[in-house]
């Protein structure tokens, strides 16, 4: 069973339409559980959520008291999803729910042979205004030269991981931007796959290309610290 984690910030007018396409989706793919992580909005985000869970039974809301971040939101999804099986995704609707089962098929095909593993989303053509694709082009860039993670889009939020897998992670602010090379550091599999990606209908980006690239930097070299100290899973015994 898959949970499908949404951290939101202020997005009143994407909510809807996007719980429907989450639910079109459980079609498809076995979704029993949609979790919504409201990071601290100040319109009527929660309210809108709060009035969809009986129309939806499979919705459950979490909120946090004041904004704390994305990767903060999805920590706290993965903590509180009930399945071992998780997907993520963006909650301004550029994301396609319609893509899930192309996650879940790959999941399925690669499961058995892969104790660690995530399923990463690659946007085929990004549907962003020109600095933003460019910011990001030079970012994905800068961070494959150093980190090495074999993935040519890691700000695609849309992502298949096991709920354990997650957890071990080393947690941080941002730790988001770099899930495929904190996997490979545990020893994890990365499988890719090309995903659609949609213009903003609604609202706006929450976030700066300058802001971004401040953080990233110190961001990324932190993460390449952690690579030098990769993580080991040993093989233990019990003395009977």
């Amino acid at each position: 069973m898959i949970s499908v984690i949404v951290p939101v910030l202020n997005e009143e007018d994407n909510i809807a339409p996007l719980i429907k396409e989450i639910t079109a989706a459980a079609i498809h793919a076995p979704i029993t559980e949609i979790l919504y992580v409201d990071d601290g909005s100040t319109d009527n985000t929660l309210r809108i959520l709060t009035e969809l869970r009986t129309q939806y039974p499979m919705l459950r809301v979490i909120c946090h008291d004041r904004r704390c971040g994305q990767s903060a939101a999805l920590w706290a999804g993965f903590q509180a999803a009930k399945n071992d099986i998780v997907i993520t995704l963006d909650g301004d609707g550029q994301n396609d729910p319609a893509d899930i089962p192309l996650l879940y098929e790959l999941y399925q095909k690669n499961s058995p042979d892969n104790p660690r593993m995530m399923i990463a989303g690659q946007r085929k053509k990004r549907q962003d205004n020109l600095g933003r694709r460019l910011a990001s082009r030079f970012a994905n860039g800068m961070r494959s030269a150093l980190l090495k993670d074999g993935t040519r889009d890691t700000g695609c939020s849309l992502k298949l991981l096991r709920r354990q897998d997650y957890l071990a992670l080393p947690y941080f602010n941002h730790m988001h931007r770099f899930l495929p090379a904190l996997m490979k550091r545990n020893q994890g599999t990365i499988f890719h796959v090309d995903v659609s990606h949609r213009p903003r209908q609604h609202g706006a980006s929450k976030y700066g290309n300058f802001s971004r690239a401040l953080v990233g930097i110190s961001d990324l070299l932190g993460v390449w610290w952690l690579q030098q100290r990769p993580y080991s899973y040993p093989v233990i015994n019990e003395i009977e």
